[in-house]
């Protein structure tokens, strides 16, 4: 079994078959994860075709494992099939509302975390794509998405030909709080993040960002406040468009 304090995002992959076989058996044994009301409010849609990875890359700002992987995961938080079987035995489904949204995408990534760890266990290699719902509409609309479902997370996933470094992570005590939420001083932010920002990468991602700090990067190049506020907005009414939030019920 792999040490989590190993686990690294593979984006490089060998020239090797995930056999559907052993494909399935992982999203059976995943299946046995936490999940409200047992509903299993997930569905995932396995893409192995190079034409289908081709559409799907740009959606992903062409990240090269999209198309480079033997398969692609789209995890989908869906309320559509749990509704289908409430019409289909005389039952009133009430779905089609921001909370169930809510439910069904913390149950789908309940879900992609317990098969990421069945993949470390096996071996293969994988790497999450936060992009999905960057543009959600256009992932809707090329996997043929129907009302009450979403596009949540997105897994490259194959043999890993390669060991990136591991990445570096914030101590215990930076995000761990007894009893109640205690707030951060400056004091506090030093002591947690000065190690962060010493890491030579990360200087030198400063440096060829000609910016004065690390945090400057997130904030004004990488996580803009434009770019998440446009991106937003898309959300917003992707999920009025896919029957999550109707605005006169609020």
């Amino acid at each position: 079994m792999k040490n989590l304090n190993t686990r690294r995002s593979i984006r490089k992959y060998a020239d090797r078959d995930v056999s559907e076989e052993l494909l399935n058996r992982l999203f059976a044994e995943a299946s046995r994860t936490q999940t409200m009301g047992n509903l299993q409010l997930y569905s995932v849609i396995v893409t192995r075709s190079q034409e289908m990875k081709k559409k799907l890359a740009p959606l992903h700002f062409n990240q090269p494992m999209v198309t480079e992987a033997p398969v692609v995961l789209t995890i989908i938080a869906d309320f559509n099939r749990t509704s289908t079987w409430a019409h289909c035995r005389n039952a009133e489904p009430g779905y089609d509302n921001f909370l169930s949204f809510i439910n069904a995408a913390t149950d789908a990534l309940l879900y992609t975390q317990t098969l990421c760890n069945l993949m470390d266990e096996e071996g293969l290699g994988y790497c999450y794509l936060g992009t999905t719902i960057y543009q959600p509409q256009q992932i809707i609309d090329h996997l043929h998405l129907p009302r009450l479902t979403f596009p949540v997370a997105t897994l490259t996933v194959g043999w890993p030909d390669e060991e990136p470094p591991l990445t570096d992570r914030l101590p215990v005590e930076a995000f761990v709080h007894e009893e109640r939420y205690n707030d951060y001083l400056a004091i506090d932010i030093d002591r947690f993040y000065s190690e962060k920002e010493q890491l030579e990468e990360n200087r030198h991602f400063v440096r060829i960002n000609h910016k004065e700090t690390l945090a400057q990067v997130f904030t004004d190049i990488r996580y803009t406040r434009k770019d998440n506020e446009a991106m937003s907005q898309s959300l917003i009414e992707t999920l009025r468009r896919q029957g999550f939030l109707d605005f006169r019920k609020y």
